[in-house]
């Protein structure tokens, strides 16, 4: 029993030695905005919000508010996949020809989830050509890579470029193999089953109506100030391209996350075995290995041992969420104002919380 106290009192020292270390770490950061979750087996032990929901009205931001993820939403697109493959539905070396009409012969689904594929990218091709007053969705997409047919960079499986071209055809992929729309997919087969409940696609609409819906910002040194990122000219392509689905556009918090991560180490979606290869490297036609798996970033790290995470980046926002698999730690940090430091950030907290 007395070993047993002084081991808990050791435990909650320790914790609260990194609350404040990451209280000193934020508190000296003026201008960050956003809300951090670092959770240990499951449970969050730093969870707090800094900055503004809006700036203009001074809004603070809550540990509740809703963020555009971004590019973080591939790994629910490459889940939707997953899943479709335990169902029969599909396999991951099927080629994309066989659901999809595209000039780019001999890449598979495979090609896709590890941004081997070699597409050129689709949005480039629609900046280029698409009436800019309409909303173009996936099927848009596809019909004007057809139309333009831009040359692939690379032979599939030759080398790794990151690409949203593929996670759109993968959002396309899964509609085709299923039946159902993509957004229903997502809603019914992981947002409302891990009860995820302010997770969700979103339109512009949508998003404008939801009251704690975090506003991205941009810093404008000539006018000294925040302004809201979709106020800007850059920023309307999240307009034009707002109807697209796979490789963005989830809209989530920090606590839908961690329940996103916890339902990871459990077979409540898929098998452990077939996430598994979500965790693994894809090996280059040369025998090479990127570090890439189905949606996921993957490293090893001496002091953390195996980690998964993955980064997102849209007009105003910054966001990411880190997995320490071996730890059974969590790192999630959504950002509402393009920190230039969050880069900084990151490394400091992983510092703090090792």
């Amino acid at each position: 029993m007395k070993y047993f106290l002084l081991f808990l009192l050791f435990v909650t020292n320790n914790i609260f030695s990194q609350q404040e270390k990451l209280d000193s770490l934020f508190n000296a950061q003026k201008h960050f905005s956003g809300v951090v979750l670092i959770a240990e087996n499951g449970k969050p032990i730093y969870q707090k919000a800094f900055g503004y929901r809006e700036f203009v009205d001074q809004i603070p931001l809550q540990t509740s508010d809703i963020f555009e993820l971004a590019s973080v939403s591939k790994q629910f697109t490459a889940m939707i996949i997953m899943m479709l493959k335990e169902k029969g539905l599909l396999n991951y070396d099927d080629s994309v020809s066989k659901y999809l009409q595209i000039p780019y012969k001999g890449m598979t689904i495979r090609n896709l989830l590890t941004h081997t594929s070699g597409l050129p990218d689709y949005q480039d091709i629609m900046d280029k050509y698409w009436d800019k007053s309409k909303v173009a969705g996936n099927s848009d997409c596809i019909e004007y890579l057809n139309k333009y047919a831009p040359p692939k960079h690379f032979e599939p499986g030759e080398k790794y470029e990151y690409s949203n071209t593929g996670y759109m055809l993968l959002g396309s992929i899964a509609e085709k193999a299923s039946g159902k729309d993509f957004i229903d997919l997502c809603r019914n087969w992981i947002f409302r089953k891990l009860k995820m409940k302010s997770t969700d696609i979103r339109t512009l609409e949508e998003k404008k109506a939801t009251r704690n819906f975090a506003i991205g910002h941009i810093y404008v040194e000539e006018r000294n100030k925040w302004v809201r990122a979709d106020s800007f000219p850059s920023s309307n392509y999240t307009i034009w391209l707002g109807n697209r689905k796979g490789p963005g556009r989830v809209s989530s918090t920090a606590s839908d996350l961690l329940k996103w991560d916890q339902a990871l180490y459990t077979e409540k979606l898929i098998k452990q075995s077939t996430l598994q290869e979500a965790f693994t490297p894809m090996k280059l036609n040369d025998g090479t290995i990127s570090n890439y798996g189905f949606g996921w970033e993957i490293k090893n790290d001496p002091s953390f041992g195996k980690i998964v995470q993955h980064d997102g980046d849209n007009p105003g926002y910054k966001t990411q969420i880190i997995r320490y698999i071996d730890k059974k730690k969590t790192m999630i940090l959504l950002n509402n104002n393009a920190s230039k430091d969050f880069g900084l950030i990151l490394k400091r907290l992983e510092e703090i919380i090792k």
